[in-house]
């Protein structure tokens, strides 16, 4: 038996869709079954859920998604647990592809990857590009899955005590998990045939405010795995790299414009800054040009937010010294 389990929180435009990919699957439908759980939803998703017979729904408060996962688990019959989202749409062989590695005995993990949704409009157009060339780097193992599209052995899920909740948003939780079973020798793998359909983000000011959070709690992860920082394969060492150049370049400008420094010395720093989002920045414009042409400044965007995510995160943590 497989047990599917998505949590859903004020999830009404995109979890009947979600649904409706889950009991399509390609897969005997006596062999898997999905549980969704509310995640204390005050709008209609409690509603909508109700109307699919097929469907185990289990309800909380409000917690975040790592409680809503790890109460799903409770209620799981199957001996391998997948997650998904719950604006995500499953490839209707998603399930088949997902459980092939674990033929593998020594597989106790694994993870998918996505396709983009709503490509007609451009940022998530690059949101979902950036993801694709992070993916086509990843070997068969990794020490990194995110639950958007993930696996895992439920004995083992349960022997390393499930997602840690203290990450009450969707931000940390998932490498929390994976960084634990990595550390203790055991392998995962990553399956690029499974892959569920997502809307990523489809404004520069929601794609953004993704990446402040998700930096801000990065900082939290890194400060129990401070060896992953720059050691674990989803992240590109030139992201990190990109992230702090900008933050110096920003402070230089500043300094700059207030005449503290010449001003041509954060200008070289913008320059190098520039240079850092060329490679993806071509990659992508071989797909997209329109994209292409924006993603210098998506970029640098990014990076900046990122890094204001980090200093925020670091503030907490000394804040609650």
């Amino acid at each position: 038996m497989i047990s599917v389990i998505v949590p859903a929180y004020n999830a009404e435009k995109t979890i009947k869709d979600c649904l409706n990919g889950l009991l399509r699957q390609n897969y005997p439908k006596n062999k898997y079954e999905v549980i969704v759980v509310d995640d204390g939803s005050t709008d209609d998703t409690r509603k909508i859920l109700k109307s699919f017979r097929r469907v185990k729904l289990v309800e909380q408060e409000h917690k975040g998604p790592a409680a809503a996962r790890n109460l799903g688990v409770k209620h799981a019959k199957g001996n391998i647990v997948l997650f998904t989202d719950s604006d995500c749409v499953p490839d209707k062989n998603w399930i088949k592809h997902m459980i092939e590695p674990f033929k593998d005995k020594t597989i106790v993990g694994v993870s998918g990857t996505y396709k983009t949704l709503n490509k007609e409009k451009p940022i998530a157009r690059f949101a979902g590009y950036e993801i694709e060339e992070r993916h086509k780097k990843l070997k068969k193992e990794i020490d990194f899955i995110g639950t958007f599209s993930a696996g895992y052995r439920k004995n083992v899920f349960v022997r390393f005590g499930g997602f840690d909740e203290s990450f009450t948003m969707p931000a940390g939780e998932d490498p929390e998990l994976s960084f634990k079973i990595n550390k203790a020798g055991l392998k995962m793998a990553f399956q690029s045939k499974a892959f569920v359909y997502t809307y990523h983000p489809d404004s520069l000011r929601e794609f953004l405010r993704k990446k402040f959070w998700r930096s801000y709690w990065r900082v939290l992860l890194y400060k129990k795995y401070p060896r992953k920082i720059f050691r674990h394969s989803y992240t590109p060492k030139s992201v990190f790299l990109g992230t702090a150049l900008t933050g110096l370049t920003v402070l230089l400008l500043f300094f700059g414009v207030l005449k503290i420094i010449p001003l041509f010395i954060g200008l070289i720093s913008f320059i190098l800054v520039f240079s850092l989002t060329l490679p993806l920045t071509f990659k992508i414009m071989k797909k997209d040009v329109q994209v292409g042409l924006l993603s210098p400044i998506i970029i640098i965007l990014r990076d900046f937010f990122s890094g204001l995510g980090i200093v925020f995160g670091l503030i907490f943590l000394l804040i609650k010294k």
